[in-house]
């Protein structure tokens, strides 16, 4: 009898604890601490550091982060959008951003860090010059928010409906607030 009320309990302990690491898989949340980036150099990443600030989210906002500020990180939030003035301002070109960006997401990648994509910047920040690091930031990405003027043509959604990744779709900036404190919860 005390065999079979061993092996029963052994048996329970196996199917939660197997029932525990597939929620905690199917549901993995993003913690902090943050490294919040830049893929193009454009000033939406002061706005994206601002929305962690009010959801009381440590973050550190590196405006050409490389592989070396992965370091202490558990997340890395990019935030896509071309700025040919934040270019110039730092002193890079097109290809030398598209480049360093690739090598971030591939180093998040190898240190198993996710990536939450964030793209406020709505029309602006789309077309012939941002869309490519919007493309390597969305596909790269676990999670995406945008700004539904953003999406309008249905580039975000599309690539998160291929690749089965959850996307957020907000009316405006302050309206990202809202799932980013959910996916930090």
């Amino acid at each position: 009898m005390n065999i079979l009320i061993q092996r029963t309990v052994l048996a329970l302990l196996v199917v939660v604890l197997i029932a525990a690491l597939a929620s905690a898989q199917g549901g993995k949340k993003f913690e902090a601490p943050v490294v919040i980036t830049s893929a193009g150099q454009s000033a939406d990443v002061t706005l994206v550091s601002m929305l962690f600030k009010r959801a009381n989210l440590v973050a550190k906002a590196v405006s050409q982060a490389k592989a070396g500020d992965l370091d202490n990180v558990k997340a890395l939030v990019v935030v896509p959008g071309f700025s040919s003035k934040g270019l110039g301002a730092a002193g890079i070109s097109r290809e030398d951003e598209l480049k360093r960006i690739k090598q971030l997401l591939e180093a998040a990648a190898a240190k198993k860090i996710p990536v939450l994509m964030m793209h406020i910047g709505g029309k602006p920040r789309r077309g012939q010059q941002s869309d490519d690091f919007c493309k390597v930031a969305a596909e790269a990405a676990n999670h995406l928010i945008v700004v539904k003027q953003g999406d309008e043509d249905g580039f975000f959604s599309t690539i998160a409906k291929e690749a089965k990744k959850p996307i957020d779709v907000v009316d405006k900036i302050a309206d990202a607030a809202k799932p980013l404190a959910a996916l930090f919860q």
